[in-house]
């Protein structure tokens, strides 16, 4: 006798069991076919098992009473050492709920812990069967993924993301039908899994919700509003502040980057804004440098958004900053970066509320209202502002001189230069300067109109902010947002200069978005909320 007969034994046995259930027209009146196909689980011949593998699922349906048992024996041959047996389980999985559809979640639930599986057969079979299962149950298939997203496994988790991002996504068209039912179910499952998420993982989920059509153009205007209460809620508005806690500003931030275009359309962007005048204006010298711009450039960017009565309520804490970044005496450093950010805001909220600048900077604005202050004397004010704004104006013009003599040196010593690293490094330096001229000249633009007693404020798209790219565009042209930026100073400030591609808003909010993801991984808050964005919770950074 060979040393393979009890192998083959064991084969034998089981095609034996296999073909009198095929045979069978009443197949459960056959119980100990069945289990003695189950019980191949325990021999030790690979060909069988891996035959087990494929008869456990073929008749699973007609032995409800042994469904326990036969699961069991599925998800062992799960384990094996072999790969063999390993795939060909498997593979056989997504068959257990052919005619069985209340065991998909179950049956998903197991192949999301399969997905950390590192052989590439393996875990395309894995993928293979995950996707049969969509097809089959959409909804208990993504129930199943997210519930491994919202409480699972770190490392299982953060492969259940990768598939939805890899092969989930892509297929939405297909696999979310009906269309409005199931993004809407699938919002729900979003919304659920993000009370405790990296800022990157936020990020890729608000992306697959934007390219929802409930979220189109045509939403009306609640659906954009719950977009960004999403948002609101990741930035944890209604937590007290802290200016040592940069993993909050860095959210903050990246946050309400995310909600520009929302605030475009529509969208109410009066939590951001009221708790940066409640909560960051107060402690705002406190914050790192860094940190600072970032935030008066998310305030700019939805400043033009903003209603009238949150531009009420913001002006006068935007005139306190504007005043402390823009000293009477010419000696004192002027940070033009702050300025430029400062004036763009003070110019888009006095345009909504004009007459609230009377008492502020003593302006005599008539809307025939009681607000005016007509009455009342703030000549002081006028004189104050104005001197803040000629000394600015004479310190940007003294660095536009400079800068335009050195934009003239960059001129002749690129022409001048004989390699290649040479001229990059003149280009940039070039780039830095341009970004400090579009700098200077913006401020020199909206601090003119100021000096009259009832001054035009600039509410529309006149001022291209430095950080905004720009490109001259051609009906069917496309660019690409999201290049690195440069940095230079400009009278001791520094300054930032965009990459070539991008366009508007969009390369302002990628940039923006981008920097204060990568700034994340550096560490994480202790606030006890979860992961959240920096390395909390179960450890893990951005990314």
């Amino acid at each position: 006798m060979t040393s393979d007969s009890p192998d083959a034994a064991e084969v034998e046995k089981l095609y034996e069991f296999g073909e009198r259930l095929n045979e069978a027209q009443d197949k459960s009146q056959h119980v100990g076919d069945y289990e003695g196909i189950i019980n191949a689980v325990k021999g030790q011949s690979v060909k069988a098992k891996q035959l087990a593998a494929q008869l456990i699922p073929r008749f699973f349906k007609f032995f409800p009473g042994l469904t326990s048992k036969a699961l069991t024996a599925q998800f062992d041959l799960v384990e094996e050492d072999e790969l063999g047996i390993r795939v060909q389980a498997i593979r056989g999985l997504p068959l257990l709920c052919k005619d069985t559809p209340e065991y998909v979640s179950k049956i998903v639930d197991v192949l999301g812990q399969l997905l950390t599986y590192e052989e590439n057969i393996e875990r395309d079979a894995v993928h293979k069967a995950i996707l049969s299962l969509l097809r089959q149950d959409v909804k208990a298939s993504l129930m199943a993924l997210f519930k491994h997203i919202e409480i699972g496994m770190e490392n299982v988790r953060e492969k259940v993301i990768c598939f939805l991002k890899d092969k989930v996504f892509p297929l939405k068209a297909e696999l979310l039908k009906p269309q409005v039912e199931m993004e809407r179910y699938v919002t729900d499952l979003v919304k659920k899994s993000l009370q405790d998420v990296t800022g990157a993982e936020f990020q890729l989920f608000m992306d697959f919700l934007k390219s929802f059509s409930i979220f189109g153009n045509a939403a009306p205007p609640e659906r954009i509003q719950e977009l960004i209460e999403i948002i609101e809620g990741q930035a944890d508005l209604d937590a007290q502040f802290n200016v040592s806690d940069l993993d909050h500003i860095d959210r903050l931030t990246s946050c309400m980057y995310m909600a520009l275009p929302f605030f475009m359309r529509g969208a109410s962007s009066s939590k951001f804004l009221n708790y940066f005048n409640k909560h960051i204006v107060p402690v705002f010298d406190k914050l790192p440098e860094e940190k600072k711009v970032d935030l008066l450039k998310t305030v700019a960017g939805s400043s033009p958004y903003a209603t009238a009565q949150d531009s009420r309520q913001l002006l006068p804490s935007i005139v306190q900053l504007l005043k402390g970044y823009m000293p009477t005496r010419k000696t004192e450093e002027t940070n033009f970066n702050y300025v430029e950010c400062l004036l763009y805001t003070f110019h888009h909220l006095a345009h909504k509320t004009p007459n609230s600048t009377n008492s502020l900077c003593g302006y005599k604005i008539v809307t025939g209202q009681p607000s005016d202050r007509l009455g009342e004397d703030f000549s002081d004010n006028y004189k104050d502002f104005t001197e803040r704004l000629t000394a600015t104006e004479d310190k940007v013009r003294a660095a536009l001189k400079k800068l335009t003599q050195g934009m003239a040196e960059h001129n002749k010593a690129m022409s001048a230069a004989k390699t290649e690293e040479a001229k990059a490094n003149i280009k940039m330096e070039q780039q830095k300067t341009t970004t400090a001229l579009r700098i200077c000249n913006n401020i020199l633009a909206m601090t003119q109109p100021l000096h009259a007693k009832a001054p035009p404020f600039i509410g529309d798209n006149k001022i291209s902010l430095s950080w905004r790219e720009l490109v001259k565009t051609t009906p069917g042209s496309t660019t690409r947002a999201g290049t690195k930026r440069a940095v230079t100073t400009v009278n001791g400030a520094s300054t930032t200069s965009a990459g070539k591609k991008g366009r508007g808003e969009g390369v302002m909010q990628n940039q923006l978005v981008n920097r204060a993801l990568e700034g994340l991984s550096r560490g994480g808050r202790s606030s006890g909320r979860g992961r959240g964005w920096g390395s909390r919770g179960r450890g893990r950074g951005y990314r």
